[in-house]
């Protein structure tokens, strides 16, 4: 009896540890066209497999490349890549050594000031420093070799987050069918396998664009099913090394996976995000490392696509947050002798559209951590349309059964189908900031 009893004040201080009581939206009547673990926010994917096609060529081609160390380089390329860092603005890395020359002239001697050479061995310091504190970025070429190891350590984990993302256009949006799609840093093709895994032959022209020659030849033989003579299985692709310089030319859907970091400086990044929003028709979508740094690369896209001022800032970017906004994708592996049968991958993704992305579950608040499961109780973090993050202990006593079982059904990307009043968390207990809607 006691045990009850401990039990029952455990789980009235749990429902009460959120203020405010968040409710079922169910103002489409939603739960009568299906049941709770099918509702319209459910858009997480089980294991996702690369094309047999695509997985039997790649295979294909990397057996025959006899790349000594092959595992060896796609797991340094991997790790490369996931840790790299945009390059420091010109003007950053002046500001930087203007604080660090003033630290140093501060700290010397006035006997050294006035010697002769001084001026030169503040300089040599400062160089020294700026060397070993700021992220050296120098840019990728991909060759021949480079272009195969990538194939190795990146197609299979580059398609699950890339058909992950596009799922959300999918299944909200369920009339959009593209005829037309432009891919700015196709690499081996990732992208057009995963949009025509979607939408199949609704797409009828795919425009790849990628600076690396060896890249665009390497994408197209994978397509052919590793011969070079061998028919194209997707029909309609067309490889580019330049962006199409028509601004009249729109697409349905226009992707970019894992490519702006390859670019110089802020100012390329922001002039190609502006001319792939000149050319989108319909939807821009933007993948990036699950990271802090690829999280920061998509924000800064949001802001140069949408510049207006009632647009929230994302509270991952606070000071105080040292967590990227990111989910995660569980995918099969290439069948390579050193892969595990299946891996997780981690990324962030923005879709911005032209028009409204879905009218169902529009404003429900994104989960963006794993939910916690407990008897009779579930923890949700949320990121809502009020610009907030909310944790939210939802009970069916407290917030209704419906809510409750749509919780428990809930994963980490998911949309809550709840409605948030402004009161709906407590800033004295949790962290409440603002935020985008991906």
């Amino acid at each position: 009896m006691l045990a009850v009893r401990f039990r029952l004040q455990q789980m009235r201080a749990l429902s009460s540890a959120a203020s405010g009581k968040p409710q079922l939206d169910n103002s489409s009547d939603f739960l009568s066209k299906g049941p709770h673990r099918k509702h319209p926010g459910i858009l997480r994917m089980n294991i996702v497999h690369l094309p047999q096609e695509a997985e039997d060529a790649a295979s294909y081609i990397l057996k025959k490349c006899h790349i000594q160390g092959m595992e060896e380089h796609a797991a340094s390329l991997k790790n490369y890549l996931w840790s790299r860092k945009r390059p420091m603005e010109d003007r950053e890395l002046r500001k930087k050594a203007s604080v660090l020359q003033a630290e140093f002239i501060a700290k010397m001697p006035d006997s050294e000031v006035d010697a002769d050479g001084y001026k030169e061995k503040i300089k040599s310091q400062v160089l020294t420093t700026l060397r070993k504190q700021t992220y050296n970025w120098q840019p990728l070429s991909y060759t021949e070799q480079i272009g195969l190891v990538y194939l190795a350590a990146r197609f299979d984990g580059g398609y699950a987050a890339v058909t992950r993302a596009l799922q959300e256009i999918h299944q909200r949006v369920p009339d959009f069918k593209p005829q037309t799609l432009l891919d700015f840093g196709s690499g081996v093709g990732s992208v057009s396998w995963a949009a025509h895994a979607n939408w199949g032959t609704s797409l009828k022209e795919y425009v790849c664009v990628d600076s690396s020659a060896s890249m665009n030849q390497l994408s197209e033989l994978v397509l052919r099913g590793g011969e070079e003579t061998g028919d194209m299985h997707i029909n309609g692709i067309y490889f580019r090394q330049f962006l199409p310089v028509s601004p009249k030319v729109q697409y349905d859907l226009v992707i970019s996976a894992f490519s702006l970091n390859e670019l110089p400086n802020l100012f390329e990044r922001q002039k190609t995000i502006q001319a792939l929003w000149r050319k989108t028709g319909g939807f821009l979508v933007l993948v990036e490392n699950g990271t802090r740094e690829g999280h920061q690369l998509l924000m800064e896209a949001r802001e140069t696509v949408l510049r207006c001022p009632h647009q929230l800032e994302c509270p991952r970017l606070t000071e105080n947050s040292k967590v990227p906004c990111n989910f995660v994708q569980q995918y099969q592996s290439l069948p390579l002798r050193w892969n595990p049968p299946q891996r997780w991958e981690k990324f962030s993704f923005l879709v911005i559209s032209r028009g409204i992305m879905g009218e169902i579950g529009n404003q429900w608040p994104r989960v963006i951590g794993p939910v916690l499961r407990r008897p009779r109780h579930v923890h949700c973090h949320t990121c809502g349309s009020d610009g907030k993050l909310h944790h939210d202990v939802i009970t069916s006593q407290r917030n209704g059964k419906d809510l409750y079982r749509c919780a428990r059904k809930c994963e980490w990307g998911d949309r809550l189908p709840e409605l948030i009043s402004p009161s709906s968390s407590d800033p004295g207990k949790y962290e409440n900031e603002k935020t985008n809607d991906s």
